[in-house]
Formats: C-alpha cells, structure tokens, sequence
C-alpha cells in the first residue's frame, strides 16, 4: 500500500483502545491493585500477556463486553488462585472505559475532523465508550461498537456491519494499533488500513498474529503529520 493520499478518503475510522487511549496501562494498574489486594503477584508484560490470550477466548464465548472483563477478570483469579470480589469485577468491568487518551490523540483528532467524517469501530458496548468518549473531546460521525454487531473483532462481520452504516468502503480508512483485532481483518476485506505501532513492536495487550501491516507509523501525531500535507 502506498502512503494514503487525504484526497482519497472521506471517512477515517478509528479502533479506540490501544490506538487512541492507552488501555495497556491502564489494565496492568487496575489488575495490579486487585492482585496486590489478593496476596497474589504477576509482572506486568505478563499481566498483558495473559490479557491478549483470556479477551478473545471469552469474546468467542460472547456476551456483552463487561460480561466479557468480568470472565477475564476471573480467569486471572483461577489462574493465581483467588475469586474476585463484586467490587472488584466491577473495577475491572470499566478499567478498559476509563483509560486515559494518548498525549497526541485528542490535537489528532481534532486536526482531522477539520476534514474528514470520524468514525470509531470497537469491541466494547455503547454505554462504556461513552465513558471513554467524554475524555477524548470528539463527537464521531459513526460509532459503531460489537454491542451493535453481536459479535467482535476480528470477526469480518464488524467491519461490513460499518460499511453499510457508511455506504461504502472505498473511502474509508481505518487506524488501528491492534494487527489481531483490526489490521488483519481490514486487508482481508481490502480496507485500506494504517497501523499504529503504540507499542514499538511489543505484543502488548493483543494477540500475536503473523501479518505484516504494509503501512505503519509511530503514533497519531505522525501519522497526521504524514497523511495532512
């Protein structure tokens, strides 16, 4: 793929945690606390580690997306050998919501909005983005989350459930820092797709996979950079 040209696109769609807020963080904070309260102890790459394996195994076991952290949040339990308390499920339910915008998103995208429609594709449910939407100061033209499709990324059918939502795809660009979740699926369908590498080729809290993006950037900043000239 070459460099994306802005003349090409009207919609840019993001994937939201991990690529505009930094979920990772804000998950290995919350586990940490739970842990530490539990007498139990994980470092922190494999906190993120048993993340990127537990969130998918239960997203294919479905159900709605706090469901899907409480389960998550659980097999940590089994795992260390404690059982989560309700105040602790329910910490853990909305850690992933309450993550914290990256430095350079929020000026991204503003600077973009100035010309394109912004759309969000996510696996989340509607009422935790909008906990996460008052910190990213953004009204998006189409939020499209796995509430809405019934089932999750990298399930195919997420994305053709945007395309209809936006007519069609071929003006369409998707942003995401998740090869798993979002960048594999997108070249499938032939969406043209960035990655944003958040984790300087760390696996982080996604999934190993063997594609290679054919187009990546540091962050948002240069992306937009790159991509408004």
């Amino acid at each position: 793929m070459e460099q994306p040209r802005a003349e090409n696109y009207d919609i840019i769609s993001f994937d939201c945690y991990g690529t505009l807020v930094d979920w990772e963080t804000s998950i290995v904070q919350t586990t940490q606390e739970i842990l530490l309260s539990n007498d139990a102890h994980m470092n922190d790459n494999v906190v993120l580690e048993y993340f990127a394996d537990f969130e998918p195994t239960e997203q294919t076991n479905g159900g709605s997306y706090r469901q899907i952290l409480r389960r998550v949040l659980q097999r940590y339990g089994t795992r260390l050998g404690f059982v989560p308390t309700e105040d602790q499920l329910q910490m853990f339910e909305e850690c992933v919501a309450n993550s914290s915008p990256f430095d350079d998103t929020i000026a991204s995208l503003h600077s973009l909005h100035s010309t394109f429609q912004l759309a969000i594709i996510s696996n989340t449910d509607r009422e935790l983005f909008a906990i996460t939407q008052s910190n990213l100061q953004t009204t998006f033209d189409y939020v499209i989350t796995a509430e809405d499709v019934g089932v999750y990324k990298p399930n195919v059918k997420v994305f053709e459930y945007a395309f209809e939502r936006f007519g069609n795809k071929s003006r369409v660009l998707h942003v995401a820092q998740s090869i798993f979740h979002d960048i594999e699926p997108a070249n499938q369908l032939d969406l043209d797709a960035v990655w944003i590498d958040r984790t300087e080729g760390r696996l982080g809290a996604t999934k190993e996979t063997s594609f290679t993006p054919k187009l990546q950037f540091s962050s948002l900043k240069e992306f937009c950079e790159t991509f408004l000239v």
